[in-house]
């Protein structure tokens, strides 16, 4: 089969990669994202990150991913609250919602925390910028790996 006509094709061909409007309107050739994600996708980011994060989510005419907040998250640590546990349960997408482009405190099922600004949630996921000590990182994980969070 000749993958270069089939709609909704591999988003490769032999000339070289390609965005094919009808998977992602808008385009992303040249736009500054990486070949294979919707336009407006951060460069540098994680290679294995999963595709199919909107391209700035609410902006008409799907305008480019949300940026990073311009000052550092607040001085300071939370200290996360401690809840009944009954069991491995994923954090709600719907209550992380509430903290999109806030500074949010994250702490990881690994025992890793650290300030997010959260820019998008999905079904199963959150994405923003991680706080890496002197600058804002893209960064985004599945929500099942949050044992807690705080926005601020």
């Amino acid at each position: 089969m000749d993958y270069r006509n089939y709609p909704y094709s591999f988003p490769y061909n032999v000339e070289g990669p390609i965005m094919d409007e009808r998977i992602f309107p808008g385009g992303g050739g040249g736009g500054g994202g990486m070949p294979g994600f919707p336009p407006g996708f951060p460069p540098g980011s994680p290679s294995g990150f999963p595709p199919g994060f909107p391209p700035g989510q609410g902006q008409p005419g799907g305008g480019q991913q949300d940026g990073p907040p311009s000052s550092p998250p607040p001085s300071f640590t939370p200290q996360m609250q401690q809840q009944a546990s009954f069991g491995a349960f994923a954090v709600d997408p719907g209550a992380i919602r509430g903290c999109l482009r806030r500074f949010t405190f994250v702490w990881l099922e690994n025992g890793r925390s650290f300030w997010f600004f959260p820019t998008f949630v999905g079904r199963t996921s959150v994405a923003g910028w991680r706080w890496r000590g002197f600058r804002w990182v893209f960064y985004g994980t599945d929500l099942n790996r949050i044992r807690s969070f705080q926005c601020h």
